[in-house]
């Protein structure tokens, strides 16, 4: 059998509507180059979306590839239940001087794990303090944190989890600070009033919650909702006050996606626990890891019989090829100075964004580093439909790939996120195929 049907007829996609799959004729991707991917035909697209927001230098040879393959000669996987391996003592080692203030190391091998090792480690460090009561939950409306059972509580989305509701647990929600679609004129006013409501939440429930857990920075599956200054650190600071941990998901965010290395320094934001994924390995392996201080480390500290210890763990935790990576990954964006050229290409990005303000359909832009949202409506209304009742987001998809680029949307919300380390003429690239499209939907739509 062939790649072009082996694909169509036995994978299930991810969020995807298989019955509508079989009529897009849909590519197989083959092959990488630079920031393209190559299908079975030869075709290129460019990775308009990072291969779903992770990765940062493209496709093909360089040292974090290199560093894999030379791991991969010396021990292709050992387990962390009971022993340890080099590269994964090594990059905590390095992670903890990025991560400052966080000072421990919990590996898994995907964001949404990382997420429930953080969710299970804020129960337990309360349980561990005896303070038993602590056992509930508080995130922000729009958040997301992944698909399994517990990430999906604490960032559900009506849309994407609405049929799972009977799986998941109760967890209390803030509001999100997005202006658009509000009676708010300021920015400012909005986030005085999401502030008190959060506070205000905090004094009713901090004795029974274990954390808040929230994007670092940005929400992006929600809606691309950028935080006003002081923001977070200020949300931080409500949580100390009434004794609720503090969990940031950096999965998407850190590493460079919003300009800074580490988010929540910028934002001056600790929290007790962090998690980071995506571009940790720069999107060639599957890793990710969940952060805590010394402080929530050593309340599992006691005797095997007080059963303090963590019970979490996986077969592939710490996996020194995914760790390998990391390790490489880091040290490039250093040797690069990859931070200057993402800040860079966040400028030039704000600069194109002004001809999309310009058009009868954008409604609202959001913006930072590399990400923007570009809110699409007409008289007020969200376009979902085109005039010829096709849906809005395929239609964009599959105009894109038509031009030789690759992107999704979140339904009439278009996306900028590109690789981190993508060159000025691809990321022009990118915009000019998304302006093209925007025309083409103001004369549809």
């Amino acid at each position: 059998m062939s790649l072009k049907s082996a694909d169509k007829k036995f994978v299930w996609h991810p969020y995807t509507q298989m019955g509508d799959w079989k009529k897009w004729n849909n590519r197989v991707i083959v092959k990488g180059k630079g920031f393209y991917l190559v299908d079975t035909e030869g075709r290129k697209y460019l990775d308009g979306i990072a291969s779903m927001w992770c990765n940062v230098w493209g496709h093909g040879q360089n040292k974090v590839g290199e560093a894999m393959v030379e791991q991969i000669r010396n021990l292709q996987h050992s387990t962390l239940f009971g022993l340890a391996n080099g590269p994964s003592a090594q990059l905590a080692e390095r992670l903890a001087g990025l991560a400052k203030g966080m000072d421990r190391v919990f590996y898994t091998d995907n964001g949404s794990t990382a997420i429930e090792a953080a969710m299970k480690i804020a129960l337990q460090y309360w349980r561990n303090k005896g303070r038993d009561a602590k056992k509930e939950f508080i995130s922000m409306e729009r958040g997301y944190h992944g698909d399994t059972i517990g990430a999906m509580s604490v960032g559900f989305i009506e849309s994407f989890f609405g049929v799972y509701k009977t799986l998941l647990t109760k967890v209390h929600r803030v509001p999100s600070p997005l202006l658009y679609g509000t009676r708010f004129k300021h920015e400012g006013e909005l986030a005085e009033r999401c502030l008190e409501k959060t506070e205000r939440l905090l004094k009713e429930r901090g004795e029974k919650c274990a954390a808040l857990v929230m994007e670092s920075g940005a929400q992006i599956a929600g809606g691309v909702v950028i935080y006003p200054a002081g923001y977070q650190r200020r949300i931080a600071k409500i949580c100390r006050d009434h004794d609720v941990l503090l969990v940031l998901d950096e999965i998407a965010t850190g590493f460079g996606r919003l300009g800074n290395m580490i988010e929540y320094v910028a934002q001056r934001s600790q929290p007790d626990i962090v998690c980071f994924g995506k571009a940790l390995t720069g999107g060639y392996f599957p890793l990710a890891v969940t952060m805590t201080t010394d402080c929530i480390f050593n309340a599992f500290l006691g005797k095997y019989s007080d059963h303090k210890q963590l019970y979490h763990g996986h077969t592939f935790t710490g996996h020194p090829v995914g760790c390998a990576a990391a390790l490489a990954n880091i040290k490039l964006y250093q040797e690069r100075n990859l931070i200057q050229q993402i800040n860079a290409n966040s400028k030039y990005i704000a600069s194109r964004l002004r001809e999309f303000a310009k058009s009868p359909i954008v409604a609202d832009i959001r913006h930072k580093g590399l990400l923007a949202g570009i809110q699409l409506a007409r008289n007020g209304k969200q376009i979902v439909k085109l005039k010829n009742n096709e849906r809005i987001d395929y239609f964009i998809v599959q105009e894109s790939l038509k031009m030789g680029v690759h992107q999704r949307t979140l339904g009439n919300i278009m996306m900028v996120i590109p690789p981190l380390a993508i060159g000025k003429r691809d990321l022009e690239k990118l915009l000019d195929a998304q302006v093209q499209i925007l025309r083409k939907v103001e004369q549809l739509s």
